[in-house]
């Protein structure tokens, strides 16, 4: 055989080695096709792996201090405390009234079922209920004062309830917080400052000094709480001004005289001094309120005032203006002696008067006095004819 002819065959020897050491993927592929199913079947290595401890973090070397509050979160620090403490006593009341369907807040003041609410809510409105939790109780009223603009409901159950507060000591800028049922919502916190102390809006007058709330407040909201930062009482939501964004409350201490007045006498019973007072043009020893009339056989006229005295002050009540007579008026009962410091001629002098009933509760309408202040029953204070209670 020729070296010529031998050459092919050799390289034709060494393609097919260098195939097999490569593994050549074509006659692997046949070998596989031609292979029993059973070598297919052969079991996967099994992989021995060792459990991996947990990490452990590493402090770091410098920790970085703890950062203050800032004074935005030590404040809805302390709103969701009052909120959380409080809630559980404050309720949805759901009514009728000629209206149609409303719905508002109040809040429980005893154990047995007493709360306080809007005179809007609970005043003249019929088939009351109460909503406690999940629970519904059916509620009559004890007592509605549209003088005040307060209702005083009952249910017959044992219930939470809030502490009014002991200091009265308020002052403008005071931060409060209110509890409400705005609409068909759950229990909502608003939080505002006190505004003010008013006692006159719109040019007419309410029956006693009231608390301006700068906090947004909503429709259902009346009859809510407003709180100091103990998460005491100081005064009810009555109603809202300027669309919501502030409100009118009537001070705790007013709604408690109210509240009195039906345990001790089964009826309110406002005190009257029989008296009309006017502004002097110029203060005499701080006061403005300048006596200008006497009813004949009353309180005042038995007392000894005269006219022409100048009141400095009703009770514990120091008088500067004849919105404070009227004020302090508010919280006199028929019966109960009250003292009395006047100026007469330059000379201070002190008087005891006794209060009698208001001659409006004894007397028809058509020979009612005619006031001297135009009195503002809060039922009437409403936004575009829109209490502060929820209508549906």
């Amino acid at each position: 055989m020729s070296l010529m002819r031998c050459l092919p065959a050799m390289s034709s020897l060494s393609i097919s080695k260098a195939l097999a050491l490569c593994g050549g993927f074509m006659a692997g592929a046949s070998l596989l096709a031609q292979a029993p199913a059973q070598l297919l079947k052969s079991p996967a290595p099994v992989s021995k792996t060792l459990p991996i401890p947990p990490a452990t973090p590493v402090p770091p070397a410098h920790p970085a201090p703890s950062r203050p509050p800032t004074a935005t979160e030590s404040i809805a620090d302390e709103v969701r405390t009052i909120f959380n403490s409080c809630r559980k006593a404050v309720v949805r009341i759901e009514a009728f009234d000629i209206h149609g369907p409303l719905s508002g807040t109040g809040f429980f003041i005893d154990p047995n079922g007493t709360l306080y609410t809007s005179y809007t809510v609970g005043g003249e409105s019929r088939d009351i209920v109460v909503c406690l939790g999940t629970t519904r109780y059916a509620a009559h009223r004890v007592v509605a004062d549209p003088r005040s603009g307060i209702a005083i409901l009952k249910v017959d159950a044992e219930t939470p309830f809030l502490l009014p507060a002991q200091s009265h000591d308020l002052q403008v800028a005071s931060p409060v917080v209110a509890i409400g049922y705005p609409m068909d919502l759950p229990p909502t916190p608003s939080f505002g400052t006190i505004g003010g102390f008013d006692i006159k809006y719109l040019g007419r007058f309410f029956a006693t000094t009231h608390i301006r709330s700068n906090m947004s407040v909503q429709r259902g909201e009346g009859g809510a709480p407003l709180l100091n930062m103990r998460g005491e009482v100081i005064g009810i939501l009555i109603s809202s001004l300027d669309s919501g964004s502030a409100a009118f409350a009537l001070p705790i201490v007013a709604a408690e005289k109210v509240h009195k007045d039906f345990i001790r006498f089964g009826e309110l019973r406002p005190g009257w001094m029989g008296v009309n007072v006017r502004s002097t043009g110029e203060p005499v020893e701080g006061s403005l309120a300048r006596v200008d009339g006497i009813f004949e056989n009353g309180p005042a006229q038995k007392a000894g005032l005269q006219k022409g005295d100048v009141i400095l002050q009703i009770a514990e009540r120091k008088i500067e203006s004849i919105e404070d007579v009227l004020d302090a008026s508010f919280f006199m009962t028929p019966e109960d002696e009250v003292g009395i410091k006047i100026v007469r001629n330059g000379q201070e002098m002190q008087l005891m008067l006794q209060p009698a009933d208001h001659p409006a509760s004894k007397h028809p309408v058509s020979t009612r006095p005619e006031p001297r202040l135009r009195i503002l029953n809060p039922p009437d204070l409403r936004e575009g004819n829109v209490p502060l209670k929820m209508e549906r």
